[in-house]
């Protein structure tokens, strides 16, 4: 067909199309998704989805809007097996799509354990397949083991909490989302699961996964062994790029890009969780699995992937945000270690900030329960401000 290939029906994916037609482009556009469901919005699914049972798929749009006022093709329910780039096609099954521009939104796929999906109850979290067959499950006195304390975890525990289960979350490292917030931090963050009953053991790793036909216990590093119902994985995400080996295209920890998000090959663009672009906010490469860059990124690839003589490079301050226990954690900027300072508030408390210093400028801001100050810090980042600046900024705002 030619004209723009958008591979991943993702919120990446989804805002690619939308952007190309808004740009006034009136060529074929077609959506490649290997899940059968339209474009669905991620975040919910281990928050409200999870705590209510009654709860809708969070949908970005219908069917009639994609096909009718969007006027894409879709080709859902089929994964693409491979890119030829030099004859311009996707490979989907048995055929090829032809494309004049390219961009891959393929997202990231749960990590698993071998050998623990053989059991009956053991579950990952990434799709909206896997959020219904997880809250089908959620059932009072169940006793449910999370493995990884990462925020997916977290807010698996906090559904699971909400409706009355018995949790206990097992983290390898000695200190939970290290590499999210930092090691102080993270403490920090972790401590709201004792003071809502989630037990958090830490330091300590999951040597099995026992039971006959369905999970009953969980067997730790340690020698302890836990009862289990069911057990939740969340050990992370890894980008979904193995469809593109022997591409030609650069594959390390996602496609690598430049600041356009080009990959280099003609007419090909990266966008959301797979794409490894360098940030010249802070002149490094990065690979977000963040719901803002997501968005963000697929608008402008496809801008750039039809206007290439215009490409405009993709800069931004990275923004996530979390909900446990009725408590929002929200991230800008990047964890960097030289200094971390609580300049608000008690991390033992109903909420705080932190800042993170890297060299004289500040970096990264996290806080818990200020809504109103995050995007002000995340737009000193973005003016790359001073350390003192913005610690005379917190004076301003301290509660």
């Amino acid at each position: 067909m030619g004209g723009l290939v958008v591979v991943g029906a993702s919120l990446a994916g989804l805002r690619a199309v939308e952007a190309a037609r808004k740009t006034g482009f009136d060529g074929p556009i077609t959506l490649i998704g290997a899940e059968e469901h339209l474009p669905y919005d991620r975040p919910p699914l281990s928050k409200a989805f999870l705590a209510k049972e009654d709860t809708a798929p969070p949908m970005f749009r219908d069917e009639q809007v994609l096909r009718d006022e969007l006027g894409v093709h879709l080709a859902l329910g089929r994964p693409a097996s491979g890119v030829d780039t030099r004859r311009r096609t996707v490979r989907v099954g048995d055929e090829d799509y032809g494309y004049d521009t390219l961009v891959i939104a393929t997202g990231a796929r749960a990590r698993t354990v071998p050998g623990w999906d053989t059991l009956r109850g053991v579950y990952t979290l990434r799709t909206l397949d896997d959020a219904i067959a997880v809250r089908t499950a959620l059932t009072p006195g169940t006793n449910l083991v999370v493995v990884g304390a990462g925020f997916i975890g977290s807010e698996v525990a906090s559904s699971a909490r909400d409706r009355g289960l018995t949790v206990t979350i097992v983290e390898a490292q000695p200190t939970p989302l290290v590499r999210a917030v930092g090691a102080h931090m993270g403490a920090a963050c972790s401590s709201l699961h004792a003071r809502n009953g989630t037990t958090l053991r830490c330091g300590v790793g999951v040597a099995a996964i026992e039971g006959d036909g369905a999970v009953e216990r969980v067997r730790l590093s340690d020698g302890t062994v836990l009862k289990a119902d069911m057990v939740v994985v969340g050990v992370g995400a890894s980008p979904a790029t193995q469809w593109l080996a022997g591409s030609g295209l650069t594959l390390e920890d996602g496609v690598v890009c430049d600041e356009t998000l080009h990959t280099g090959a003609p007419g090909v663009y990266a966008a959301g969780d797979v794409a490894r672009w360098h940030n010249p906010v802070f002149s490094r490469h990065m690979r977000l699995e963040h719901w803002t860059s997501a968005a963000e990124q697929g608008a402008l690839a496809a801008r750039n992937a039809l206007d290439p003589a215009n490409a405009r490079p993709y800069a931004t301050v990275p923004y996530f945000w979390s909900d446990w226990y009725g408590s929002r954690f929200q991230f800008v900027g990047i964890p960097a270690t030289d200094e971390v300072r609580v300049v608000d508030g008690d991390t033992d408390g109903a909420g705080f900030t932190a800042l993170y210093r890297e060299g004289d400028r500040l970096a990264g801001a996290l806080t818990l329960n200020r809504p109103r100050d995050i995007m002000k810090y995340r737009r000193l980042i973005a003016g790359e401000s001073s350390w003192d600046d913005g610690l005379a900024f917190a004076k301003t705002r301290t509660t």
